[in-house]
């Protein structure tokens, strides 16, 4: 009889660990349970969805259960939901949603892929149906059954200004709604320095956002947003605070959990419980720059984990080696990314740090549509090592934070980049390009 591979969570931590082991080991025998109706789907898409750049929920499915069945001899089976995890006796509790029945499912090696979930403080009305958090494909089918009664949801309030709070505001404001955002801190967005966050506030009001800063809600009833600073009015509600871990079946199982309640892992991605691997929002990843382990809840993580886990699994060998918090977004016209630290950060840390901003244009000045763009780096006083970036600004801007990221992973000092050989042509950018003339600026100040 082969050996069971069951995987707990049908998304991008669950099932790119499952093809990867399929892979390396064809005898395997692989089931994944997803409790939702979809497997592997981009939920970073979500808000484009809402927003109506993207058609279709279905078009953010990358494989369908069928597809695994007929590609990858993967049993997906949607709608059966683990609600105990048993490791001692190798055995799962597994709800089948669409019968209701509870059925047990053995298990050699598990997989837990379980994602995060959104954070919903225990205020007084916060479970009412108008009331939206948006981390899976079954939340944003919620989200859009409501949201499709144009009759009915004029007045958008979103919870929180982090980055699904923003995109969110951005996708109701294309659905031609009245958004406000409602942040209980003093800015937007605090991923980001105080100095570059306030210039995302900017775009959100340019676009018509009402931006409430420092207002803290304190309950929900029907039609209403209740903060400490008055009502305020809601035909929708989207809640945009964060994500926590989905640990809550691990942890009751006896699996080690660490910050923030997610999952404890080596760097092959194993659990404490033999035979346990995890991957994804469910689980630690290590700082590379901070020096220690972190929550961080991206896509990108995600695959990676995955695909360390399934080759391990699989009877290969991988490691994950770390994150440096590597994220963009974009806010209608504004693109905004930061990595590594912060200049907060990097002081919270103990780092004796430097920080530069300079300002400069995507194209070379004279170009047509040359739009602005700020950056601003991060670097060790006594070393001189980039420990992280921002950016913001418009279309072409984000994706100049790749280059800060190569750096602070590569451990480079601010010298360093500043001799990069990064290309050149009046469309893409200036002679200098602004990430450069940013070292420039730092390195001047460490003198």
């Amino acid at each position: 009889m082969s050996e069971r591979l069951v995987v707990i969570g049908g998304d991008a931590g669950g099932m790119a660990a499952a093809t990867q082991a399929r892979r390396l080991r064809p005898d395997l025998e692989i089931v994944a349970l997803e409790k939702g109706r979809w497997t592997s789907y981009s939920a970073c898409g979500i808000p484009y969805v809402v927003g109506g750049v993207i058609d279709d929920l279905d078009d953010l499915v990358v494989r369908t259960p069928a597809e695994f069945a007929a590609n990858y001899a993967i049993d997906a089976r949607v709608g059966h939901e683990v609600t105990a995890i048993d490791v001692d006796r190798r055995e799962l509790e597994v709800r089948d949603t669409e019968v209701g029945a509870t059925y047990r499912l053995g298990f050699d090696v598990l997989h837990i892929g379980t994602g995060a979930v959104p954070i919903r403080p225990p205020l007084p009305g916060i479970d009412g149906g108008d009331i939206h958090g948006v981390q899976t494909l079954e939340d944003a089918a919620h989200l859009l059954d409501h949201a499709r009664d144009a009759a009915s949801v004029k007045r958008v309030v979103v919870v929180g200004a982090g980055y699904i709070g923003l995109e969110m505001a951005e996708a109701f404001v294309m659905r031609g709604c009245d958004v406000t955002v409602v942040e209980g801190g003093p800015q937007v967005m605090p991923t980001l320095d105080a100095d570059m966050a306030v210039l995302v506030t900017s775009a959100l009001r340019d676009k018509g956002v009402v931006v409430e800063l420092e207002r803290r809600v304190i309950g929900f009833e029907r039609g209403t947003v209740d903060t400490d600073g008055g009502p305020l009015p809601a035909d929708l509600v989207v809640l945009g605070i964060g994500v926590a871990p989905n640990t809550a079946l691990a942890a009751g199982a006896g699996i080690d959990v660490g910050v923030r309640g997610a999952i404890k892992v080596d760097r092959r991605q194993r659990t404490s419980a033999d035979g346990v691997w995890a991957a994804g929002d469910c689980c630690e990843s290590f700082h590379l720059v901070a020096d220690r382990p972190v929550h961080i809840a991206l896509g990108t993580v995600a695959n990676k984990q995955s695909r360390v886990a399934g080759i391990n699994i699989g009877g290969g060998y991988a490691t994950f080696p770390g994150v440096v918090g590597t994220a963009a977004t974009k806010i209608c016209e504004t693109e905004i990314a930061r990595t590594g630290l912060t200049e907060r950060e990097a002081a919270s840390y103990g780092f004796l740090a430097v920080a530069a901003t300079i300002e400069s244009s995507i194209r070379a000045g004279y170009f047509p549509d040359a739009g602005w763009i700020k950056v601003k780096l991060v670097a060790e006083q006594r070393s001189g090592r980039i420990l992280g970036g921002q950016i913001v600004g418009l279309a072409g801007a984000a994706k100049r934070i790749d280059v800060v990221a190569t750096a602070v992973t590569a451990q480079m000092t601010v010298e360093q980049v500043t001799a990069l050989d990064l290309a050149y042509a009046p469309p893409f950018g200036p002679v200098w390009d602004p990430v450069l003339v940013a070292a420039r600026k730092v390195a001047q100040a460490l003198t």
